[in-house]
């Protein structure tokens, strides 16, 4: 948990304000920008299969520690360096840091937990939304001395957390090492993509992450749109973030212990994924108003749908995100559980990138036509064909993992 936090907290010191430092102080093009930023999304995305591959084979602290090292260099490096090549070197770093610490400790959570998994998710959700909100607060006063400082202070943060975890975190062997059967590598991969159930709900859930990461691209372009003004785009968007977080943190784990009671894994689910769809009738609603020309009246339109939005999107996130770890671990039948992890944040890694190419085309497009309906109403039909899917896992049992295969009797 505490492990969690601090990767938080050290990543979003730095990260929202890495853009601006890129493009105002280095003076770097917008499109230079973006290959950094994508080549550090895309280290971390499609490495994350490769990722949990080495957790089940070497173990879990050693990647953790692995990977809070490489992030401590990338996060030096990018406050050092100007150059184009030591830039992209260190995006793709600290990318490939977190494809190596992030199935590690959410299989050393799923191992550690035994059968209070679904709490310990609940709890985890609590910690690493935590640490979302406070470290773009300490990012802000640091930035506001100097990126290089925010850039030297989170490596230290990193640095500090290394050494914790190699001393007190206990070591976990994720395989049998005596299983010569599972001994190679292609045979690992080969247990995890044979798995249909898994890969089913992999697939059903692609959606739900390119509809929940909308929090950081359509809800701040339409906040600032319809404010029409930089800087009471930027406090709207500064509300709609820690309102998110904080209801979060106040009632995650009251929420799970809720739906373990009377909803279940699979309903849970369910009305988790159909949360985030109604997220977006909010913003839909607010098509059809007209725009105050200016004051309060205008900040309220601009920012109250989105708030709206962002809420709805946060209890989605709280009602599924605890049962859809378990679920994965459950499918994965307690074998090569990084891996799992791994492949499936690779699979939502994809729908990310296309949800957020699809819904910035759609953006454009809408209010170039005059229909700035129609992207909301997309992003509200996917929640809904989502939590349709998964419904339907759900009703077929494939959410529950297979019973065991009879053992021979002794002789």
């Amino acid at each position: 948990m505490v492990n969690q936090f601090t990767i938080n907290l050290g990543f979003y010191m730095l990260m929202p304000y890495l853009a601006q430092h890129l493009a105002g102080t280095l003076g770097l093009a917008a499109w230079t920008v973006g290959l950094i930023l994508g080549v550090r999304n895309f280290s971390q995305q499609g490495m994350f299969f490769f990722g949990g591959t080495l957790a089940d084979r070497f173990g879990y602290k050693p990647m953790i520690i692995t990977g809070l090292m490489l992030r401590i260099v990338g996060f030096a490096v990018l406050g050092l360096v100007d150059s184009l090549p030591a830039l992209l070197a260190a995006s793709a770093a600290t990318g490939l840091a977190g494809a190596l610490f992030n199935p590690a400790v959410r299989a050393y959570l799923a191992h550690g937990a035994g059968e209070r998994r679904v709490e310990a998710f609940a709890l985890f959700n609590v910690f690493y939304q935590a640490g979302i909100l406070l470290g773009p607060l300490f990012g802000v006063v640091l930035t506001g001395i100097g990126f290089r400082l925010t850039c030297l202070v989170a490596a230290g943060v990193f640095a500090v957390l290394s050494a914790v975890q190699v001393r007190a975190l206990p070591a976990r062997t994720p395989v049998a090492r005596d299983d010569r059967s599972l001994t190679s590598v292609l045979s690992q991969w080969r247990t995890v993509v044979v798995n249909r159930p898994f890969l089913l709900f992999s697939v059903a859930m692609i959606g739900s992450y390119a509809l929940s990461f909308q929090v950081y691209l359509a809800l701040p372009l339409e906040v600032r749109r319809v404010a029409g003004d930089e800087q009471a785009g930027t406090v709207g968007i500064g509300v709609v973030f820690a309102v998110s977080g904080l209801v979060t943190i106040l009632g995650q784990t009251r929420l799970t212990a809720w739906c373990r009671q009377h909803l279940g894994a699979g309903r849970s689910l369910v009305a988790g994924l159909a949360a985030l769809g109604a997220a977006f009738l909010p913003p839909l609603a607010a098509t059809t108003i007209a725009v105050p020309p200016q004051g309060p009246a205008r900040w309220m339109v601009a920012v109250v749908p989105p708030l709206l939005s962002a809420l709805l999107l946060t209890l989605g996130t709280m009602l599924a995100y605890p049962f859809e770890m378990d679920t994965i671990v459950a499918l994965a039948q307690d074998r090569y559980v990084a891996t799992h992890y791994g492949l499936y944040n690779t699979i939502c890694g994809i729908g990310i990138t296309a949800g957020n190419l699809l819904t910035g085309a759609a953006l454009d497009a809408a209010r170039s036509i005059g229909a700035p309906a129609l992207p909301w109403a997309a992003l509200a039909a996917l929640g809904g064909g989502c939590a349709l899917a998964v419904l339907g896992l759900h009703r077929t049992g494939r959410l529950a993992p297979a019973p065991p295969g009879p053992r021979p009797a002794p002789a």
